[in-house]
């Protein structure tokens, strides 16, 4: 599966790896993620809630449509932040990008 399929465009996930190499970003991120749950991951709003505030501390606005695809992609993952294999399944749908 790929993020691509959702429509977000490579461009897009460029930028952020790019931004997320800067430590002082990275931690912020970090921070905004920090007691993420797997329910959390599956609550629609909190993941749009989630999108907007990443977007924010990124600097990376997108579009009202893209959010959305955003978090269908997410939503439709069923990420587990406390499971390594998801999160090892995840890098691996971003490292080639």
């Amino acid at each position: 599966m790929s993020y691509q399929k959702y429509g977000i465009p490579r461009e897009l996930v460029e930028r952020v790896k790019m931004k997320l190499k800067d430590p002082d970003m990275k931690d912020s991120v970090k921070m905004l993620l920090d007691g993420v749950t797997k329910e959390d991951l599956q609550d629609r709003a909190k993941v749009k809630t989630l999108v907007s505030k990443l977007t924010k501390v990124l600097h990376e606005p997108v579009t009202e449509s893209l959010a959305n695809q955003i978090v269908q992609m997410v939503l439709d993952l069923k990420i587990d932040p406390n499971n390594t294999f998801h999160l090892i399944k995840l890098w691996g749908m971003f490292r080639s990008a």
